[in-house]
């Protein structure tokens, strides 16, 4: 009879590895660039609302960040220090989430 091979439906066992490995594989980059602008603006959002609140004692629970970022205050310029933190740091941490997860999902 004519030779058998798999359906046109079905994929080879190599071709289907293949396909399951592209699309379990996270974009670090992807991961890094989301949680770096969500980061950066949740930073930013939360500075100008309590700098536009205004008070005698202005954010006395987020000026503590001071302590972690360097020039971090809760003043406008302190948004804006603030905004690069967030997307430095949210970078990093979206991109360590996305290469431990490709690696564990090699395993």
């Amino acid at each position: 009879m004519a030779s058998e091979r798999p359906p046109d439906d079905e994929l080879g066992e190599r071709d289907q590895r293949a396909l399951e490995e592209a699309l379990v594989r996270l974009n670090g980059h992807a991961w890094g660039m989301a949680f770096g602008v969500l980061a950066g603006v949740a930073l930013f959002l939360a500075t100008v609302v309590l700098v536009l609140r205004g008070g005698s004692t202005v954010g006395p629970h987020l000026a503590l960040l001071g302590i972690y970022l360097r020039g971090y205050e809760v003043t406008w310029t302190g948004a804006v220090i603030g905004l690069l933190y967030g997307l430095v740091l949210g970078y990093l941490s979206g991109w360590v989430i996305g290469a431990l997860y490709n690696r564990l999902v090699r395993l």
